[in-house]
Parts: C-alpha cells; sequence; structure tokens
C-alpha cells in the first residue's frame, strides 16, 4: 500500500471519526455504559479468538527477538481477558463525566455563568505492544463521549483487531456508530505520519510508547497530545525507614511486573542504613532474578554488583534490570531524582512524615508515593477504572489519564436581555 492510499484511508477514518464525535458528544450516559457492558460480555465470549489472535503475535515477537518482559507486556492471558472485562464494566459504572457542572456563580449584572465538561472530540492513540490498551482507551474515550482512532505496535496487529472487533460488538448492541472507535488497518508507519497530519480531523493525540515514539510523535505533530514518556521511575529508602517494609515494597516496585511505565528503574539507599539495608535488598532482588547494577559506593558495600555507568541512570529497562545508587540523605536523593527523572513516579520508603512531605513538595513529577509501590501508578488503583495513559506533561492533564481528564469544558451563561455598557 503506497503512501498516497494510506493518506487518504486515515483521512476517511478521521471524516468519520468526526462525525461520530458528535453524535457521541450528546449521547445519553445510559447508551455509553451499555455499550460498555456489552463490549465486556464479547469479551469474554470472544476469549478463545483474541488469545488465537494473540499466539500469532507472540510468535511473531519471538521472531524480532523481543525481551521478555516485553512479551510478557503482549500476552493475554484467561485473567488479562477477564480483566479488560472487568475495566469495561468498572468504566461502566463510573459517573458520566460529560455534562457536569464544574462551578457556577451568578454576576451582578444578573448572568448565570456555569463551565460545564464536554467532550474533546476525537483522539487518536498511538501504543506500542500491550494490546490491553486497546480495550482502555476505546472504552475511556467512548465513556468520556470522544470518538477514537487506534494505533496499535506491529507486534499486537492480530490482538488488537481481535478485541476492538469486542468493542464493535459492544457499540452496535447499545445502536452506537461504529465509527466510534476505529483501529488503524496497516501496520504500514506512513499511517502514523498521516495521523498526526490530520489536525481538521482529530482534536488529541496520545502516543504512549517509549522515547523513540515520544520523540517522532513531539516532532511531526500538528495537534496537541498528552505526552506519556518513559518512566524512569525512582525508589528511595531513607534512613527511617521501616526495614520490613522497605524490603517488600522495594521486590514488588521493581519486580511485580518489570515490563510496565510504573516499574521502579533505580534505587535510591541513604548512605547512613546503607550496610545493613543494601546487602539484605540485594539479596532480596537477586534472589527475584533481578540484575544489580550500582555505583561505586553501593559496590563496596556489595562487591557482587555490576558496574552502573552514567547511561544507567538514564535508562528505562522495561526489564528485570535495577540500577542502585546511596545518597547522602534526602537532599541528595531529590537533586539526583531531579535530574533524571522522566517525572512519571518516584516513591519514598520512610516513617519520617517531615521527610516525606519534603520529598513529595519538592519534587516535580506527576505522581508521589510514600511508602508504597511505585507499580501503583495505574487509573485502575487510582479508582479511575482505567487509563489511557500517564501524562507527564504539564497541560490539561498530568498522571492517569482518565474520563475526566479525556474532557475538556465550556462555558454556559444565562441571561435575560443582559446588553454590556
Amino acid at each position: 500500500m503506497d503512501t498516497l492510499t494510506v493518506q487518504d484511508q486515515m483521512t476517511d477514518m478521521g471524516r468519520r471519526a468526526k462525525t461520530a464525535a458528535l453524535v457521541l458528544a450528546t449521547m445519553p450516559a445510559d447508551a455509553k455504559d451499555r455499550a460498555l457492558r456489552e463490549g465486556a460480555k464479547a469479551l469474554r465470549l470472544a476469549a478463545r479468538a483474541i488469545q488465537e489472535a494473540n499466539a500469532k503475535d507472540m510468535a511473531f515477537g519471538r521472531e524480532k527477538g523481543l525481551s521478555p518482559a516485553l512479551l510478557d507486556r503482549l500476552l493475554l492471558t484467561d485473567e488479562r481477558i477477564e480483566a479488560m472485562a472487568k475495566g469495561l464494566e468498572d468504566i461502566a459504572k463510573l459517573p458520566d463525566p460529560v455534562g457536569q457542572v464544574m462551578s457556577e456563580w451568578d454576576r451582578p449584572n444578573g448572568l448565570k455563568i456555569s463551565r460545564v465538561r464536554t467532550p474533546l472530540g476525537v483522539i487518536g492513540i498511538i501504543y506500542e505492544s500491550r494490546p490491553n490498551v486497546t480495550a482502555d482507551a476505546g472504552a475511556l474515550c467512548l465513556k468520556s463521549g470522544n470518538a477514537a482512532i487506534l494505533r496499535g505496535g506491529s507486534e499486537s496487529f492480530n490482538s488488537s483487531h481481535a478485541i476492538l472487533d469486542a468493542l464493535q460488538v459492544g457499540l452496535a448492541q447499545a445502536g452506537l456508530p461504529a465509527d466510534a472507535i476505529q483501529m488503524v488497518p496497516t501496520k504500514d508507519r506512513a499511517a502514523v505520519g498521516a495521523l498526526l497530519s490530520m489536525d481538521q480531523y482529530v482534536d488529541v493525540i496520545v502516543p504512549r510508547g517509549g522515547k523513540g515514539l515520544i520523540e517522532r510523535v513531539s516532532a511531526e505533530s500538528r495537534i496537541p497530545m498528552f505526552k506519556h514518556l518513559d518512566g524512569i521511575c525512582h525508589t528511595y529508602v531513607h534512613e527511617k525507614a521501616d526495614p520490613e517494609m522497605a524490603r517488600q515494597v522495594v521486590v514488588n516496585a521493581k519486580m511485580r511486573r518489570t515490563g510496565i511505565c510504573g516499574s521502579t528503574e533505580t534505587l535510591l539507599v541513604d548512605r547512613s542504613i546503607a550496610p545493613q539495608m543494601l546487602p539484605v535488598l540485594m539479596a532480596d532482588l537477586a534472589a527475584a532474578g533481578c540484575t544489580l547494577r550500582g555505583d561505586a559506593e553501593a559496590r563496596a558495600i556489595v562487591p557482587t554488583l555490576d558496574e552502573a555507568s552514567d547511561e544507567d541512570w538514564d535508562t528505562e529497562y522495561l526489564d528485570a534490570i535495577l540500577s542502585v545508587k546511596v545518597v547522602d540523605g534526602v537532599a541528595r536523593a531529590i537533586e539526583h531524582i531531579q535530574r533524571h527523572s522522566s517525572q512519571h513516579t518516584e516513591a519514598i520508603i520512610t516513617e519520617d512524615r517531615v521527610a516525606a512531605e519534603r520529598f513529595m513538595n519538592e519534587i516535580d513529577s506527576a505522581i508521589l508515593m510514600w511508602n508504597a509501590s511505585t507499580q501503583f501508578a495505574d487509573g485502575g488503583e487510582f479508582g479511575m477504572g482505567a487509563e489511557i495513559g500517564i501524562s507527564t506533561g504539564k497541560l490539561h492533564a498530568r498522571g492517569p489519564v482518565g474520563v475526566e481528564q479525556l474532557t475538556t469544558f465550556k462555558y454556559k451563561i444565562r441571561g435575560n436581555g443582559q446588553c454590556r455598557p
């Protein structure tokens, strides 16, 4: 398929999405919620077909040489398909954000002013190897009254289309336009370039993937975007940390699922407790299968650590690899994080409230944790049902992007004949 054909195809998708968005913007909550519930039923009924499609993607991923962590992100088990279905049902239970009155007030001249949530319009989502994003993104856009154009990665092509089929069943059962959720039907990279140029049809772009994808979208897009940058997340074990809590949280933060953006990539340990805590933490992580890279001070305490390079502090491994650094107090921990963080998620483990509040107040990341695993950086865990991504930008949306973050607002002003003097 040549570039011109791809452009024409994408333009047609944009037109149809724009039309669907106008319909969705005025749809009652019941219709959208029914589509989500029916989509959940269809996912469960299609579980075998989805796994057959996923098997093709897994084979392609192995041939392509994907790491075990990336293959894990790609894999769809019975449990993960059920989690997708449950996610759709959870989103259906959320309050409908469209039409919510955010604030209202009266003016001395009698004008009544209200600020009301309204859909963004058409949202283009570009993501890589996690096929469950297809369900999450489609459902969140639908709930918030937006049309979606989805462009999944080549590795998850078959899985994502099988999931889309189930979502389309839900739309049909609820009498909603099929064009409300569309997926780019080609692996051709030219489709991404075409999507990024469609500012007459697409209102927001959400890139969810690695640094290369974000850089390309930033350079080429003519459309505003919510950045979902790489997750160079830190966990800092403060001198007043509870040792047993630190052991449990650190292993979970790194090893629960190493291929997600909320996985801790750098561990900072306070110098005052490093001789006691570092050997224990390193033994726990090594037993869990983690490769460990330390700075000179960490390696002096635990000689079996590999040497960390300057590059390690700026690397999102998405794998069972962790960089480890000894720091002299909370100020140095904050300094290191401010220099190397991607402003995604950072955690402090401590029983010292003053140190914890300083950490959370002085670090400018989207999510700050106190005595909790960075793996909780997830819209579902925040009670949002699901998320399209973790926005690390500062305009409009930051942190998990759920249904409210996929709306904007407009002002409604009611008068009784006022004229401005």
